[in-house]
C-alpha cells in the first residue's frame, strides 16, 4: 500500500496542473518576501534616524529632520503633507538688563512643535507599506491558489472520464486503472492547492506582523512623542488668550509713559540741574563776599586806585 501511495504521489508531482500550483505558490512566496524585506529595510532606516531626535531638542534639529525626510523618497510625499499640520511655538526676545535678553514663549501652554492632526493619519500602513508594492496581488495569492484547485480538479476529472474505453471488456479493465489514477491526481491537485493557500496565508500573516506591523507602530510611536497633537481650536484659544494678555500689558505700559517721563524729568533736574545751580549760587556768593572785602579795604587806603 505504501508503494502505491508513493507511486501516486510521484505521478501526481509530475502532473502539469500540480506543477502549475506549486510554481504559483513558489512565485507568491518569493514575491512577498522580496517586497516585505524591502519595506522592512526602509522602515528600519526611518526608525534609526528618528531615534536621534528628542522632544526637547527637536526645535533646534528640525531643519535636519526636514531635509532628511524630504530627501528620502519613501516618505518625502507624506512628510510634505504632514508638515502643513505642524504648529511651531513662537518666542519673543525681552530685554533683561543692559547686556542680555530673555526668551519667552508667546503661549505658556504651547511648547515645542505640535501638530493639529495625528501622525497616524499620515504615517500608516497605506503610506509606508502597502502602497510601495502590489499589495492587492499579495492578498490575492491565497484566492488564486484556492481557485486553481477546483479548476484543475475538474479538468482532470474530465480527462479521466475520457480515458474509459468501452470497446471491450479488456479495454474497460485497463482504462479503469488509468481512470482511477487520474482521479487520484485530480484529488491531489485540490489538496496541494488548498494546502498551499493555507501555508501562504499563515506565512504572510507572520511575516507582516514581524517585519512591517511592529516597525510601523514603532515609527508612529516615535512621531507621536516628537509631535504632540493639539486641536486647532485649542491653539487658536491659546493665541487669543495670549494676545489679550499682550494687549493689556501694552495698554498698561502706554498709560505709565507720562508718569515715567515726569519721574525721569524730576530725577534729571534733581540730579543734574539743581547741583549746577547750587554751584552757581555758591560762586556768586563768594564773588560778592570778595567784592565787599575789596570795597572795605579801598575805603581805608584812599579810593578805587588801590583796586588796580
Amino acid at each position: 500500500m505504501n508503494q502505491a501511495i508513493v507511486r501516486v504521489l510521484l505521478h501526481s508531482l509530475r502532473d502539469l496542473p500540480v506543477l502549475i500550483v506549486i510554481s504559483t505558490f513558489i512565485f507568491a512566496v518569493i514575491y512577498t518576501c522580496i517586497n516585505y524585506l524591502k519595506v522592512s529595510k526602509n522602515l528600519k532606516t526611518i526608525i534609526d534616524f528618528l531615534s536621534n531626535f528628542g522632544k526637547n531638542d527637536l526645535s533646534f534639529k528640525f531643519k535636519e529632520l526636514d531635509e532628511w525626510m524630504l530627501g528620502n523618497p519613501w516618505v518625502a510625499t507624506i512628510w510634505q503633507e504632514f508638515k502643513t499640520t505642524l504648529v511651531f511655538s513662537e518666542t519673543v526676545a525681552l530685554k533683561k538688563g543692559p547686556q542680555g535678553f530673555e526668551y519667552q514663549d508667546v503661549s505658556a501652554n504651547v511648547q515645542n512643535i505640535l501638530t493639529t492632526s495625528d501622525s497616524q493619519f499620515y504615517f500608516d500602513e497605506e503610506t509606508l507599506a502597502t502602497s510601495k508594492f502590489n499589495n492587492k496581488l499579495v492578498n490575492g495569492f491565497p484566492e488564486i491558489l484556492t481557485g486553481l484547485g477546483p479548476l484543475f480538479t475538474f479538468l482532470n476529472i474530465v480527462i479521466a472520464f475520457g480515458m474509459i474505453d468501452f470497446t471491450s471488456q479488456q479495454t474497460i479493465v485497463t482504462s479503469i486503472s488509468s481512470f482511477m489514477l487520474q482521479m487520484q491526481v485530480a484529488a491531489f491537485v485540490s489538496v496541494v492547492a488548498v494546502g498551499s493557500s493555507l501555508t501562504f496565508t499563515l506565512m504572510k500573516t507572520l511575516m507582516w506582523n514581524k517585519m512591517i506591523r511592529i516597525p510601523l507602530e514603532h515609527i508612529q510611536m516615535q512621531l507621536g512623542l516628537l509631535f504632540e497633537s493639539i486641536s486647532a481650536e485649542k491653539f487658536l484659544h491659546e493665541i487669543l488668550r495670549e494676545t489679550k494678555i499682550q494687549n493689556n500689558a501694552t495698554s498698561t505700559m502706554i498709560s505709565e509713559i507720562p508718569d515715567g517721563m515726569k519721574n525721569s524729568l524730576d530725577s534729571s533736574v534733581t540730579n543734574n540741574v539743581v547741583p549746577y545751580l547750587e554751584n552757581v549760587i555758591f560762586g556768586l556768593n563768594q564773588l560778592n563776599k570778595e567784592m565787599k572785602e575789596v570795597a572795605k579795604n579801598s575805603k581805608g587806603s584812599g579810593g578805587l586806585d588801590d583796586l588796580f
